[in-house]
C-alpha cells in the first residue's frame, strides 16, 4: 500500500497574518521585522508584493529599505501567529490524527490507509486549502506525495494558494531538473560543497554514488542521494505524540559589536550558563557544542566540537566554545551577534564511568553545585 502525504505551508504566514489584521496595508509592501534600535533589525518574512522588489528574509532592514523605499516594517506578534498555527492545525487534525509540525507555519499530514491514493490526497488537498483561506482569511500552499522530502518540495512549486501533486511514476520529469539546494536538508554550505563536484540538480545528487557522497559528506551523503530518489520513509509523527528534544540553545545580538576576545568570552560564557541550566532541567547531558557568528555584514560562521564526555556544566561547555572560537573566529572581528547549541544529547540517568583520579566525583559535585 502506497503512502499519500500532504506538506501545508502558509504562505508568507507573518505577513499574511499582520495584512488581514491590518486591511490597510494589504496593497502595500510589508515586511515582518526584529527592532532596528535593538539591532534585530532583520526581515523575518515579506509579502509578495515586498518579494516583488527584491526583499529578502533574512536581510537587514536598512537594505530591505533600499531595495523597497515605501516597505511597510511592522514588529512580530507571535502570540497572534501561534494562535492562527494552532486554529490550522485543528483543521488538519480533521482529516487525519496523523500530523506533524514544522515550525509555526508548516505541517505534514498522513492521510495513508486503505483505498487512499495520491488523487485523493490531491482532493483532501484542495478541501484543506479552501477550508484555511475562508475560515482562516490566509492561503497555504499544499504538496501531495508518497514521502515526506518530496512533499514538502511540492509545497514550494507553487504559491500562493495551490496544490502540487508529485506521483512516484512522474516526478523524475518535474522534479530531478530542480536545483539541489531546493531539497529538504540541502542547505547553503551543501549546496556549495555539491556544486564544487558539479552536482547541481536534483537528479544529479539522485544519481550520484552513495559512497562518494559518503566520503563528501559524511552520514547525511547516503540519506540526501535516498531522498533525492524518492526513497524516505521517515514516519509522520502522530498528533499527540511527543517530541524528544534534540538541541538546547541560544544565541543574544549585544548593544554593540564584540570587538575583543574579553567581549566574546564574556557573551559565550553567558550562552553557557544559560544553555547549561536548561540541559539540567530537562535531565540532559550535551556531547556535542555547536557556535555561531555573525558580523556586522550578516555573514555567518559555524563550528562545532565534541566534549571528552558529556556534560551540561557551565565551565566545560563555555571551555569548549572558547576554544573553538579561538582557533577558528579569532580573526573575524567584530561580531554582530553569536549563538551556542548543545546537541548529541543524553539523559542524565545513564550509567557514568568513574576514574581513579576522582575527576567524575569533582564533576558530580560541580553539577550538585551548579
Amino acid at each position: 500500500m502506497g503512502r499519500v502525504i500532504l506538506h501545508c505551508d502558509a504562505n508568507s504566514f507573518y505577513a499574511s497574518v499582520e495584512c488581514l489584521y491590518t486591511p490597510s496595508i494589504r496593497s502595500l509592501p510589508v515586511a515582518v521585522c526584529g527592532n532596528a534600535c535593538e539591532r534585530h533589525g532583520i526581515v523575518l518574512t515579506k509579502n509578495p508584493l515586498a518579494r516583488s522588489f527584491g526583499v529578502k528574509t533574512g536581510e537587514a532592514v536598512w537594505k530591505a529599505r533600499e531595495k523597497c523605499p515605501g516597505l511597510v516594517c511592522v514588529p512580530p506578534d507571535f502570540p497572534l501567529y501561534i494562535r492562527f498555527s494552532r486554529r490550522m492545525r485543528r483543521i488538519y487534525e480533521q482529516y487525519s490524527d496523523r500530523v506533524e509540525s514544522f515550525g509555526l507555519d508548516e505541517a505534514w499530514i498522513d492521510l495513508s490507509g486503505p483505498g487512499v491514493t495520491l488523487r485523493e490526497g490531491g482532493r483532501v488537498a484542495d478541501a484543506i486549502r479552501l477550508r484555511v483561506r475562508e475560515e482562516l482569511g490566509i492561503t497555504v500552499s499544499v504538496g501531495v506525495a508518497d514521502n515526506k522530502v518530496f512533499a514538502k518540495l511540492g509545497s514550494d512549486m507553487k504559491k500562493p494558494d495551490a496544490v502540487t501533486v508529485l506521483a512516484p511514476d512522474a516526478y523524475k520529469d518535474t522534479v530531478y531538473p530542480l536545483p539541489a539546494g531546493d531539497l529538504l536538508f540541502v542547505g547553503p554550505s551543501t549546496r556549495r560543497r555539491l556544486a564544487a563536484l558539479g552536482i547541481l540538480t536534483i537528479g544529479d545528487l539522485a544519481r550520484c554514488d552513495p559512497r562518494m557522497l559518503q566520503r563528501l559528506l559524511g552520514k547525511a551523503g547516503p540519506a540526501l542521494q535516498a531522498y533525492a530518489s524518492g526513497q524516505d520513509r521517515s514516519p509522520v509523527m502522530a498528533a499527540d505524540a511527543s517530541t524528544a528534544v534534540k538541541s538546547i540553545g541560544n544565541s543574544t545580538t549585544p548593544s554593540r559589536d564584540l570587538e575583543n576576545m574579553d567581549d566574546a568570552r564574556s557573551f559565550y560564557y553567558l550562552l553557557a550558563e544559560s544553555v547549561a541550566a536548561r540541559l539540567r532541567d530537562a535531565g540532559l547531558h550535551a556531547r556535542c557544542v555547536s557556535i555561531h557568528a555573525r558580523s556586522p555584514q550578516l555573514v555567518t560562521r559555524c563550528g562545532q566540537t565534541m566534549l571528552s564526555r558529556p556534560s551540561n556544566l557551565t565551565d566545560e561547555i563555555a571551555a569548549a566554545a572558547m576554544d573553538l572560537f579561538t582557533k577558528r573566529f579569532s580573526s573575524g572581528f567584530p561580531y554582530r551577534s553569536v549563538g551556542l547549541t548543545c546537541t548529541a544529547l543524553t539523559p542524565d540517568n545513564e550509567p557514568v564511568q568513574l576514574d581513579f583520579t576522582g575527576d567524575e566525583k569533582r564533576r558530580m559535585r560541580m553539577e550538585r553545585l551548579e
